[in-house]
């Protein structure tokens, strides 16, 4: 019994830090975190699309890293923004720009980022909604100098 409980719990690991289509949607509002994009310098935007229908106050948790592999793989926290967005009826779709400095931390020419999102929805009662599980956004190569 232990192993399955074992294997089931890395599953679970193992797909939250998958990447794959990270979009997520709950309560009608959608998020998702697009594929970070290098800026001059050491500028990157990690972007995040947005869409809800009706009128809806969403939140959105994001953190942002810069990947580390190797032996001792850990990943270099870049920082934590907490968006509030609302939209009327009328609104469509946007993309929030959070626009981030990442070191040159390897002291390599280019670097590896992602990022994280988390989000909630308010309902028309005030409530929010509980929290969904972060998703991943792909990881890209970005270059100190920019291109």
């Amino acid at each position: 019994m232990v192993p399955v409980l074992s294997l089931g719990l890395f599953g679970g690991l193992l797909a939250m830090a998958a990447p794959a289509n990270a979009e997520t949607s709950r309560n009608g509002c959608t998020v998702d975190p697009k594929d970070p994009k290098d800026l001059r310098g050491n500028k990157v935007d990690f972007r995040i699309k947005v869409d809800c229908d009706g009128g809806k106050t969403v939140q959105i948790r994001q953190l942002r890293y810069e990947d580390d592999r190797g032996p001792r793989r850990s990943d270099d926290f870049l920082g934590r923004t907490v968006f509030t967005e609302q939209f009327d009826r009328h609104d469509g779709a946007r993309t929030i720009s959070s626009i981030d400095h990442v070191p040159n931390l390897d002291r390599r020419g280019a670097e590896e980022v992602y990022h994280l999102v988390s989000f909630r929805v308010e309902n028309h009662n005030g409530h929010w909604s509980d929290w969904t599980a972060w998703e991943k956004s792909a990881v890209v190569e970005v270059h100190s100098g920019g291109k």
